[in-house]
């Protein structure tokens, strides 16, 4: 028996070994090229690729998007700076409604308001800079010697020796320099002149555009949202509504950082005695809505203007107190006030502002900070999932529904006069042709409905929305999607009325 064993199990062991030495010789499966590729390429490497191409496709449109906006910009920024003013100037407007003035009077009142004390604070500065330039016209002229002075100093120390001579050498190659390039100048001047026509259309238009911002500003992104697919309507909504709100916030706060780096500089130059304190005050204010780099511009020019009439001394401890004021606004202003309004980090507001400026100039550096609020509360309101406790936004999703059930209730009747004005003809006909008996159908399937015992509405779901009893009170001729129809709209009446009450006591 082990004999008959062996015998039988000889002849296996020699084709294994024949296999596996056919195995040896001929070395592994060959594999294509593409499978060595992929092992050849570390798995880090290929999710960096994946994320590279997806990064540049991000960028290619940004840019086109920002080239394509660079062609309306004359509509976009009076836009935006509506906006701004809008959100700005919306607790008068408010109180002004609460006072029973009309939307669109009120509007208009607020902004003529706001214009008033703009160009009333123009027009002390207007008076002063006269003014004080008039009172020290020999201080300027001093100052600009002492200058010029100075200049020749330190050139001197560094071994250039300025003569008059060259000094007039210098001027008459300025001249000749402007005579033969005057075209080049007057293009230039053109230039400037069609920018002053651009502003003045652009602040025509911004101020119109206010208008409807202040009067009709909630109807407006009504509007807009409609263009959202239904379902996610709520959110959007709600998303635009925080977003919005944080835009105001951050205009309040800037306009309370403004005041007191105004108020810091301006008494620092009215300290020191450098003339013109109250007039860069107000430039400060101003240009202080443009963050980091406006409050710095009109700084220097305080320095400068210290320089210039009170001397070198008088200038570096001007410097210091420009200095203390944009440290107390980059330290403590802005992370503690702005930051928590906003909740901003303060490196994303210089970041957001260095590349708003390089990408759009000062407009650019104004929208930048704006719109990363904006745009910063609106993703953490969608991320966080905010609007399932969103009382606006549950509302809302409450009144799609309700919509929709009148929008059915409405396919229904409109089906049920259909089919009713369909009745009648077929009886005309009928009762044209000789021999028919127009209360008998026609033609009729076996075991089918016929037309007199069809109910004229099919029960759907709007049936639903009534209870057995409901059903069995309705009066004759009427049915369920009729009364679940009424029903709806008066629903959706009585919730209008509740927005209104609430829109007033809000206003009020």
């Amino acid at each position: 028996m082990s004999e008959n064993t062996v015998s039988d199990t000889a002849p296996d062991r020699t084709a294994a070994q024949e296999d596996l030495q056919n195995g040896l010789q001929q070395g592994p499966p060959q594999k294509s090229d593409e499978e060595r590729l992929q092992e050849d390429i570390p798995w880090g490497v290929r999710i960096a690729a994946e994320w590279s191409w997806r990064a540049i496709v991000v960028l290619i449109f940004a840019g086109v998007l920002i080239w394509l906006l660079s062609y309306v910009s004359l509509l976009l920024i009076p836009l935006m700076v509506a906006a701004l003013l809008a959100t700005l100037l919306k607790p008068l407007h408010s109180l002004l409604r609460r006072m029973k003035i009309p939307e669109v009077f009120s509007a208009i009142t607020t902004i003529l308001l706001f214009l008033t004390f703009v160009f009333g604070l123009l027009w002390l500065v207007g008076q002063e800079i006269a003014q004080g330039f008039a009172d020290m016209a020999d201080q300027v002229t001093e100052g600009a010697i002492e200058l010029v002075n100075m200049a020749d100093d330190v050139a001197q120390g560094f071994g250039i020796d300025i003569s008059p001579d060259e000094f007039q050498s210098w001027l008459r190659e300025a001249q000749s320099f402007v005579s033969e390039n005057s075209d080049a100048i007057l293009g230039g001047a053109m230039a400037v002149g069609s920018v002053a026509g651009n502003l003045t259309i652009g602040g025509i238009l911004a101020l119109f555009t206010l208008i409807f911002f202040l009067a009709d500003g909630r109807r407006i992104w009504d509007f807009v949202v409609n263009f959202v697919p239904r379902k996610h309507r709520p959110a959007i909504h709600g998303a635009g509504r925080k977003g919005w709100k944080a835009l105001g916030t951050y205009m309040r706060v800037q306009v309370f950082v403004a005041a007191v780096d105004a108020v810091g500089i301006a008494l620092g130059a009215f300290i020191l005695g450098v003339p013109l304190w109250f007039p860069i005050g107000v430039l400060v204010f101003l240009a202080s809505f443009i963050p980091i780099v406006g409050a710095v511009a009109t700084g220097i020019i305080a320095v400068l203007l210290a320089l210039v009439a009170n001397g070198p001394v008088n200038a570096l401890l001007m410097l210091g107190v420009v200095l203390l004021v944009q440290q107390i606004e980059s330290n403590v202003l802005q992370p503690i006030v702005m930051g928590k309004a906003v909740k901003l980090h303060p490196l994303a507001v210089v970041l957001a502002v260095t590349a708003g400026s390089s990408l759009l100039g000062i407009a650019g550096a104004l929208f930048a900070v704006p719109v990363l609020a904006f745009v910063n509360r609106a993703t953490q309101y969608i991320a966080k999932e905010e609007w399932r406790n969103d009382d606006l936004a549950l509302q809302m999703e409450r009144e799609q529904k309700e919509a929709l059930v009148l929008q059915e209730a409405a396919r229904q009747q409109q089906e049920a006069k259909d089919e009713e004005a369909l009745t009648a003809l077929k009886r005309r006909i009928k009762e044209s042709v000789p021999g028919l008996d127009p209360d008998k159908p026609a033609f009729s399937r076996r075991g089918g409905v016929s037309g007199a015992d069809r109910s004229p509405m099919a029960e759907g779901p709007l049936e639903q929305e009534l209870d057995p009893q409901q059903k069995a009170d309705l009066p004759s001729g009427v049915t369920g999607a009729e009364a679940a129809a009424s029903q709806a709209r008066s629903k959706l009446e009585e919730r209008e009325d509740a927005q209104q009450e609430e829109k007033d006591k809000h206003d009020r």
